[in-house]
């Protein structure tokens, strides 16, 4: 039987309609593999029904079975016998706040609704902004006119590949006065109308609202029947914040999964934000450990000198206050309605008062009981600094004293507002330090002190020892070991300002700004034997749309600017195979040790800090994985197997012995003390040591590049008393210990005493 969670493996699901089938009898077939590296648990994506072809499975159709294409409740249940037998559980991703509505006929719940209107039996279940006429407004047309291209084929109206439901009765005549009698309207997507909430601004995902306990109970009788069979152990939630009461639906989950179950919540915090104590969670899934992890690495001597900082009106706040207005304005104006509603009167100031006060708001939501004093605080905020909307605020404080409704919609909308503005606005134009530029992190603060490393797992390791700890996921912008070539960036701020400025006035790219947030990234996966194949020229070109597109300021997805992109692209043709290749390439092979120094060097603090570590797919090796969906590609699990067998891999010897160490000693990990150890020295500065319980300490170099130029001289750490045995190595150590034969070639350390 499984034992506690002790580290996670994340695997990417997918069934063969997604063209790279990756089932449970495939997951099945590697349990050897993983319990050999050391881990506790698989940790699966989504794996109830999705939209037919899914390739990522969160666009869930059904919540009440199994994915057939991924092997279905037989399949699940194989894998979690077989996972057993080793020891070893699962962990699954879960999706409470959305269901996929792409292919509308594959969700039965959407379907009802859109046959029968308001009459469903699962109107209820929807968060629909019926209009006068009792229909609701869907955005899926390429543009208005395309109803005039609708065609009634028996029960439904098509258009080319998709299809809606006709009510019945309403069925009679052309296609465009049949359209006209449904209890839907298309419209085209680019109109801004939606009648529904939606996850963030995506039409394909309609919200759930798990505040009725009707539809709690319908959507979780599959997940209730894991626990009570035992077939599962523990639950990822996506994007509680995106739920009307996210405390409340994490209570009854936790009513219906058991008091023994291991459940960690998607919550985005911001750098000074703790996580609302009295959740019955076991904590987030990490991304406020990964912005510790990763910058601890960079090094502040190089703030002053990178160029690159977003401009005044790239501000969260005013990102926040535009994405409020015009990508969310449907629901800006929804929430508008609710508050005149509940406090008896209007304004013609409102929108703006909202808008202005959700960009005030600098967390996803701020209803949780810790944070209370955050509204009041912006609200008084945003009165201070535009006095001509204190009547309009008057009115949202009415309205939000009164109405939950309308309270919970205001943090629903900041929420998603804050997810666009800061992760795909902000963290797509602020070009200093792109690696900082990740979910959870804040570009603002150039890196993590040694200090505020150690106090943040000290607090950890009191508050929330079982939270999962992660450095890649399948959100991030960047893979780690990407995140860490660019952070050696930090530390070469004069030269590096330099360089890229003599790139870019000899190969100038068409947007300054753009070109500098790209020669970072561009700098991230360039391998170091020379230019970058035809596969990897074109997952840049893919990221490189993406990254345009997000940031918004010069294309988008909505309207894009052709021209534009296409110079782009063509500029970084001319950047992969160039006048510049050579250079890029002497670049990268100098400082690719130091990366790999700073990735070895995270990823055993990833593995060790108080928390669940989890190893996402393919990351026990070298990776150069760019934003999604390039960081979901297949894994050749066959290499990693034979660098299993050889032993040799660097990155792969830390997370074995780490994994390893783990099993062997869970009670330092789970439960034990978390301990600074400061080194002593002219070097100290270089050398972050720590402690767990009394028979574990973890020693990483940082700051490589100026240690190449000084060494280590004096430094040395003095370990607890007893011998230490290093399981990466097999080096014995004891007392003062130099630093460099303590950390060695491989620049970390991970000891074990051995005289208990």
């Amino acid at each position: 039987m499984p034992g506690p969670v002790l580290a996670t493996y994340r695997l990417q699901l997918r069934g063969p309609a997604s063209g790279a089938s990756f089932t449970f009898a495939d997951a099945e077939r590697l349990l050897d593999y993983l319990d050999e590296l050391g881990v506790s648990h698989l940790y699966l994506s989504p794996v109830l029904t999705a939209v037919h072809g899914s390739s990522h499975g969160y666009d869930v159709t059904d919540p009440t079975t199994v994915s057939a294409e991924l092997g279905g409740a037989a399949g699940l249940a194989r894998l979690s016998a077989a996972a057993a037998e080793r020891g070893m559980g699962l962990i699954v991703d879960i999706v409470p706040n959305h269901v996929g509505v792409a292919r509308p006929e594959q969700n039965r719940w959407w379907w009802d609704v859109l046959r029968h209107g308001r009459a469903s039996r699962y109107a209820h279940f929807f968060d629909i902004d019926w209009d006068p006429d009792d229909r609701v407004v869907l955005p899926v047309l390429g543009a208005d006119e395309d109803v005039a291209d609708l065609t009634v084929a028996g029960d439904r109206l098509r258009l080319g590949d998709l299809a809606w439901p006709i009510a019945p009765g309403t069925g009679d005549g052309a296609a465009t006065a049949v359209h006209d009698r449904q209890h839907y309207r298309l419209r085209g997507w680019r109109s801004g109308a939606c009648g529904y909430r939606r996850f963030f601004a995506i039409t394909e995902l309609a919200a759930l609202r798990q505040e009725d306990p009707d539809v709690f109970t319908a959507s979780h009788p599959e997940i209730a029947r894991w626990f009570a069979e035992g077939l599962v152990d523990g639950l990822r939630i996506d994007h509680p914040d995106g739920l009307a009461d996210p405390a409340g639906y994490l209570h009854r989950l936790r009513t219906l999964t058991g008091p023994d179950a291991w459940i960690v919540i998607e919550k985005i915090l911001a750098a000074d934000e703790a996580l609302e104590p009295t959740l019955p969670v076991a904590g987030t899934t990490g991304y406020d450990a990964l912005r510790l992890l990763g910058g601890v690495f960079v090094d502040p001597a190089g703030a002053a000198a990178l160029p690159g900082r977003a401009g005044p009106g790239d501000g969260e706040a005013a990102l926040k206050t535009a994405a409020v207005t015009d990508t969310l304005g449907a629901d800006l104006g929804r929430l508008c309605r609710q508050v005149a509603a509940a406090a008896g009167g209007d304004h013609a100031l409102l929108p703006d008062a909202l808008a202005a006060l959700v960009g005030a708001i600098g967390v996803y939501r701020c209803d949780y009981p810790a944070l209370a004093a955050l509204l009041p605080t912006a609200l008084a905020a945003v009165e201070a600094d535009r006095p001509e909307l204190a009547v309009p605020l008057q009115l949202v404080a009415t309205a939000l004293a009164v109405d939950a409704g309308a309270a919970a919609r205001l943090q629903q909308l900041c929420g998603a507002a804050t997810a666009k503005a800061v992760e795909d606005r902000l963290f797509y134009r602020d070009a200093r330090l792109v690696s900082l530029n990740e979910v959870g992190g804040d570009p603002g603060r150039f890196g993590v002190g040694a200090a505020e490393f150690h106090h943040a797992n000290t607090v950890r390791a009191r508050d929330w020892p079982q939270a999962m700890t992660a450095l890649s996921t399948h959100d991030t912008k960047r893979g780690e070991d990407v995140r860490a070539r660019i952070g050696v960036l930090s530390q070469l701020g004069e030269r590096w300002a330099r360089t890229v400025a003599d790139w870019q006035h000899r190969l100038p790219c068409p947007d300054a700004a753009t070109g500098m947030f790209l020669w970072q990234n561009i700098i991230g996966v360039w391998p170091v034997d020379g230019p970058p194949d035809a596969a990897l020229a074109a997952r840049l070109h893919a990221y490189t749309e993406k990254a345009l597109r997000e940031a918004g300021s010069r294309t988008g997805w909505a309207q894009p600017d052709e021209p534009f992109e296409t110079a782009v692209h063509d500029w970084l043709d001319r950047v992969l195979d160039g006048p510049l290749t050579g250079e890029l390439t002497e670049l990268v092979g100098e400082i690719d040790p130091h990366a790999r120094a700073d990735a070895l060097g995270q990823k055993l603090l990833a593995l060790t800090v108080p928390g669940v570590p989890d190893v996402y797919q393919g990351t026990e090796l070298w990776e150069d994985s760019l934003v999604d969906p390039d960081n979901r590609r297949p894994v050749d699990y066959a290499l990693r197997r034979a660098e299993l067998a050889r032993g040799a891999h660097p990155k792969l010897r830390v997370v074995t012995a780490a994994l390893r160490l783990r099993r062997a000693r869970p009670d330092s990990f789970l439960t034990g003390c978390y301990t600074p150890m400061p080194a002593a020295g002219a070097a100290a500065g270089h050398l972050l040591a720590f402690g767990r319980g009394t028979d574990v300490l973890v020693a990483v170099t940082r700051h490589t590049v100026a240690l190449a130029e000084t060494g280590w001289g004096d430094t040395t750490l003095s370990l607890p008393a007893g011998r230490w045995t290093d399981v990466l190595t097999g080096a014995e150590h004891a007392g003062v210990t130099a630093a460099g034969a303590l950390l060695g070639e491989l620049g970390v350390a991970l000891l074990e005493r051995g005289d208990d």
